[in-house]
């Protein structure tokens, strides 16, 4: 079930260190596909590993590929026929569960217990990630991408089904937001993504915020009717979504929120020290809820961005080869300067 990194591949080594190593070739088991990687989107956590060595709790001990926004084309299919045919573009599903543990059953493998991601030091040994020439991986895990829809905008596919996960909870607990008043604070790629779906879920507005210019200019592109500078006066809102992790920004969302409104929780927040007017939600009667990466699969989410290509394609701003990775990792960190950062890997 592992994911398995080959050729060259892009590998933290501890903090501020960053190598482009080659990893043996390794032959494939009965149920493994051999997949040439196109694009790795960089993210945060990516940048993370790579400055400081950790990931919130998850320490970097060993070397580590990096990397768990993956798509390319399938070199050879799994022998025992679980996964698409020799030739098909597919996305990589970043993450291993037991499919056995109460969370799974009931639909939601993304709080597994055992659930190991591509391209995290959470566990030890390591799970390596897919930026890489060439990847291993489990038949089942490919996910086949719309032929109509390009590998480089494809790209966007993990992290726009943490932004769908996201709409879903909104979903689950105050009804979606089709004809409602939605703030988004942070137009990261996440929150840039969380616009694009809640614009096309039929939201009334979508009021977006952000400390930066460009980014909030992405966001009129794919689907926000009003931005603001972070600390601005907010509109009125039904809903919110915050995707910057920044302790300010959640005060002002659960500030902005009506009698009933409903805050779910993109963004990772630090892990202490997050002060934020929480008094509001008992008079309030406010909702709080988390948002943990995606349960399901990709091909959802697929289809909806092949089938607005023009909304989702700006949210990719640049992208480098896997020789300029160092180059990559540090436009990422710079949201003033990138969105969605792309790793091109294969032939120029």
């Amino acid at each position: 079930m592992t994911v398995i990194p080959m050729g060259r591949a892009v590998t933290v080594l501890g903090a501020g260190r960053l190598a482009v190593r080659e990893w043996p070739e390794v032959s494939p088991g009965p149920g493994d596909a051999v997949v040439d990687v196109a694009y790795g989107g960089v993210c945060g956590s990516d940048v993370h590993y790579w400055q400081r060595g950790e990931v919130g709790e998850s320490v970097l001990a060993d070397p580590m590929v990096l990397g768990h926004e993956v798509v390319g084309t399938v070199r050879t299919a799994a022998a025992d026929g679980s996964g698409p045919q020799a030739g098909t573009p597919v996305a990589v599903h970043p993450a291993q569960t037991c499919g056995e543990c109460p969370r799974c059953r009931e639909g939601r493998d993304n709080l597994c217990p055992s659930l190991r991601y591509l391209g995290s030091a959470a566990r030890r040994p390591h799970t390596h990630g897919g930026f890489a020439d060439r990847l291993l991986v489990p038949g089942h895990r490919l996910v086949p991408v719309p032929e109509e829809l390009s590998l480089r905008t494809a790209a966007l596919a993990e992290p726009a089904s943490v932004a769908r996960h996201a709409l879903t909870r909104m979903a689950a607990l105050a009804g979606g937001v089709r004809d409602r008043r939605v703030l988004v604070t942070g137009a990261g790629p996440i929150g840039l993504l969380v616009v694009a779906l809640a614009h096309l879920d039929g939201a009334a507005e979508v009021t977006v915020t952000d400390l930066q210019a460009r980014p909030l200019e992405v966001a009129r592109q794919v689907g926000a009717t009003r931005t603001l500078s972070a600390g601005e006066p907010l509109p009125p809102v039904d809903v919110a979504f915050e995707s910057s992790g920044a302790p300010a920004a959640v005060a002002a969302a659960l500030t902005a929120l009506p009698p009933g409104g409903t805050l779910v929780q993109v963004g990772q927040l630090p892990g202490h020290g997050v002060a934020a007017p929480w008094h509001l939600t008992v008079p309030r009667e406010l909702t709080f809820a988390g948002s943990s990466r995606f349960a399901g699969g990709m091909a959802e989410t697929l289809v909806t961005i092949a089938e607005n290509p023009e909304l989702f394609a700006p949210i990719v701003s640049t992208e480098y080869t896997v020789d300029e990775a160092g180059e990559a990792l540090a436009v990422a960190s710079h949201p003033e300067r990138s969105s969605k950062v792309l790793l091109r890997f294969g032939a120029p």
